[in-house]
């Protein structure tokens, strides 16, 4: 272990193991560099974390540690006990020849590999290793991953590996080829889409995740994308309870899950997979828990109720959670939060930080203000929990009321080195500006962070512009993210007087698509650079511009800051050093939220950089006639056909001679070891000839002929070969075709 002043907290490359982690002394505290990677685990409030700079208490995931030895293991060891193809697949993510078009990250790969581990490792790897479940009738497995990692393309991976197998391998049952996929809102379902293997934008073609000549196979499998809401159901006391005439019972089972999977209803034992699968956790026995809205409770209740109805009716094989805060709310103390159970590998964000998967927070630790008499700390370090702006915030005020002093001198900090980011990424030639939000405690609040950033009570010019601020209704968001499609035909125009035509539904659409596409040129939210709202924002928003975050509202909880602040650590720039091998830092200045639990740099970094200028290849329009085109060899199939030839100059002639072939037998019963004469029965070839099914084989050049008695007698009648001899012998077979004295060649 070495005592270091933290210069760099990027460590470890992205694309191995990780060696060293950032180790907190609680008795000097301070951060020493630690050998060897970090156990798998999370952290909880301590009693000191309000009175001094205590990151918390780490608490380890012990399941996960033991799974992780023994992948470690499984790993060196060469996969023993998997399928021809899950090799296959393994070999090929991990070949130092695809590196150059494509390389997954290590946390990516782990996770796959633990979910494969457990279900084709051998079992004597896995004794001892009993992993819980969370009391329903099917099999949940979790994989932690921080936001910002990767998860979508792990995604692909697991449902890759999946559909080929089931392909392949048809009676295997530790496999499927009919995937279901469960996302928290709209916005990230249609970010999800890409894992339907017909998509256009497919993630298996434009990551590389299966080899070319396996695309025809994984075609054949299916993924069904739906948004949470459509797994909603009522039970008949809700329906008894409602008034109106419409008086129809709960959907069947049957008709639940056709509604619900759509073409894939034919389809059992379906493969599950959870996005951000901390919404999906099953209420307690007592159906109450302590401080958690009702909403929350009800959305719990109907997604994994809406899974359990499709799993009674057709089965699921076993479900996948992804989450980066896999907890179920468990009505007690902020410390004691309710971690999944089930979790089987973990990458948690201290892991994605040292590794450079993510930005870096950056926290107040001092200013050369009075600080908090109690802590001892920055009072912009939780802007919120200050007396006087706690009291002035959770009251209901009107828009235009001025915000507490603090608040105003913290916007103005923060606005400050907004604006040097700003003029760095415009002397870069940036495409998008950087972008600031606000994380408010109620709707007054962002109204007055609003009205004064249009009013100049923040005295940063370049944050005056409303056009370019984005004032979230959360009510309108939550609306629209709970529909089933995306509007038709919003487009991404936000003309003012364009916007008062649309109709509510329109607006909370184009409200969607202006969140979902801040940041990212040529789209609705392109030219945005101040983002107001309540909450923490919707799941899955991923704007790689985000540098600079204002917190003003309760953080009850180390879990709480990681969702604030995980809207704002994704990166803009993938780039390796030659020379270290790791990503270069990239950060995101927070002012508000106490997040605690992270070491902080101790040298001065300038403005985070612009995302690095993109040249889009493609082919000149114009040119098109030039175009050469070549057949996409997918692979190359080899058919083996028998043929019969027949050398007629070595058949030996054969001679039929009709004195020897009997045409009529008299048969008589034995009575007392003596034929009785006077009960003869006669089988006349002649008669027999005269019925279809009595005909004699002759196969030669010339097809198949049946001559009668007459032309068998005579001789005459049988095709010759060149040679003048017969081409086959003849012999009477009677009625059965199959009887031993008939000669085929």
């Amino acid at each position: 272990m070495t005592r270091a002043i933290i210069g760099r907290l990027i460590v470890n490359s992205p694309y191995h193991e990780p060696g060293r982690h950032w180790c907190y002394d609680r008795r000097t505290r301070l951060f020493d560099l630690a050998a060897g990677r970090r156990p798998a685990g999370y952290v909880i409030a301590s009693p000191d974390s309000q009175a001094f700079d205590d990151p918390g208490v780490f608490v380890e995931i012990p399941l996960v540690n033991q799974i992780r030895s023994r992948v470690r293991a499984w790993r060196k060891a060469g996969y023993p006990g998997v399928s021809g193809v899950t090799r296959r697949l393994l070999e090929y993510w991990t070949d130092p020849e695809e590196f150059e078009s494509r390389r997954f990250f290590f946390c990516q790969i782990e996770a796959v590999e633990t979910l494969i581990w457990i279900a084709e490792g051998p079992a004597v790897d896995k004794v001892g290793v009993a992993i819980p479940t969370d009391g329903g009738p099917f099999r949940r497995l979790c994989s932690k991953m921080a936001t910002g990692t990767g998860k979508t393309i792990v995604m692909a991976m697991v449902a890759a590996w999946h559909i080929l197998n089931k392909v392949t391998y048809p009676r295997d049952t530790r496999f499927a080829k009919h995937i279901l996929v469960v996302a928290p809102g709209l916005t990230v379902k249609s970010r999800l889409a890409i894992l339907e293997p017909s998509h256009p934008e497919s993630y298996y073609e434009a990551f590389r995740i299966v080899p070319p000549n396996l695309f025809e196979k994984l075609r054949r499998g299916k993924v069904a994308v739906r948004n949470w809401h459509a797994l909603n159901w009522e039970s008949e006391e809700k329906l008894a309870s409602k008034r109106g005439v419409d008086k129809r019972g709960a959907k069947s089972g049957e008709a639940y899950v056709r509604g619900v999977l759509g073409d894939m209803a034919g389809a059992r034992n379906i493969l599950l997979i959870n996005d951000e699968a901390h919404h999906a956790w099953r209420v307690p026995a007592e159906s109450k828990v302590k401080g958690i809205a009702k909403a929350d409770i009800e959305e719990a209740t109907k997604w994994i109720g809406g899974l359990d109805r499709i799993h009674r009716t057709r089965g699921i094989l076993a479900c996948y959670d992804f989450s980066a805060t896999p907890f179920a709310p468990s009505g007690r103390q902020s410390s004691e939060e309710a971690l999944f159970g089930w979790i089987v590998s973990d990458f948690g964000l201290n892991d994605a930080i040292e590794s450079g998967l993510v930005k870096t927070p950056r926290v107040v630790i001092r200013d050369d203000a009075v600080p908090d008499a109690k802590t001892y700390k920055s009072r912009l370090y939780h802007i919120y929990n200050d007396p006087e702006v706690k009291d002035d915030l959770n009251r209901r005020a009107k828009p235009e009321e001025p915000l507490p002093d603090l608040v105003i001198n913290g916007y103005y900090l923060l606005g400050f080195d907004w604006r040097e980011t700003m003029r760095e990424w415009v002397a870069r030639r940036s495409a998008t500006p950087p972008v600031m939000i606000t994380v408010a405690n109620r709707t007054e609040t962002a109204a007055r962070v609003k009205h004064a950033f249009d009013h100049h009570r923040v005295r940063i010019d370049e944050l005056y512009d409303p056009s370019r601020a984005l004032h979230i209704d959360s009510k309108v968001l939550d609306a629209a993210e709970a529909a089933g499609e995306p509007i038709a035909d919003v487009g991404a125009d936000t003309n003012e007087n364009r916007v008062r035509k649309l109709t509510k539904k329109q607006q909370a659409e184009l409200l969607r698509l202006q969140v979902d596409t801040v940041g990212r040129p040529g789209r609705a939210g392109e030219k945005i650079q101040n983002v107001i709202s309540v909450g923490m924002l919707s799941e899955g928003w991923d704007a790689k511009t985000v540098t600079h975050i204002m917190g003003l509202r309760a953080f009850t909880s180390q879990l709480l800051c990681e969702q604030v602040v995980g809207r704002g650590l994704r990166r803009t720039s993938y780039d390796v050093n030659p020379e270290t091998g790791q990503f270069e830092p990239e950060h995101v200045n927070i002012f508000g939220v106490p997040f605690t639990f992270l070491p902080h740099e101790g040298v001065e970094n300038g403005p985070p950089p612009p995302p690095k200028p993109k040249t889009a290849i493609e082919p000149v329009a114009d040119k098109e006639v030039f175009a050469i085109s070549w057949p996409n060899m997918i692979r190359i199939d080899h058919g083996f056909r028998p043929r019969l030839s027949l050398d007629w100059k070595a058949l030996r002639p054969l001679e039929l001679d009709a004195g020897e072939t009997a045409s009529l037998a008299e048969l008589a019963p034995i009575v007392d070891g003596t034929p009785d004469v006077t009960k003869i029965a006669e089988i006349d070839l002649e008669n027999l000839a005269r019925v279809p099914d009595a005909a004699y084989r002759l196969r030669g050049s010339t097809g198949r002929v049946r001559p009668n008695a007459a032309e068998l007698a005579g001789g005459e009648g049988c095709p010759a070969s060149p040679t003048g001899a017969p081409n086959r012998a003849v012999r009477p077979v009677g009625q059965n075709r199959d009887h031993p004295g008939s000669i085929r060649p």
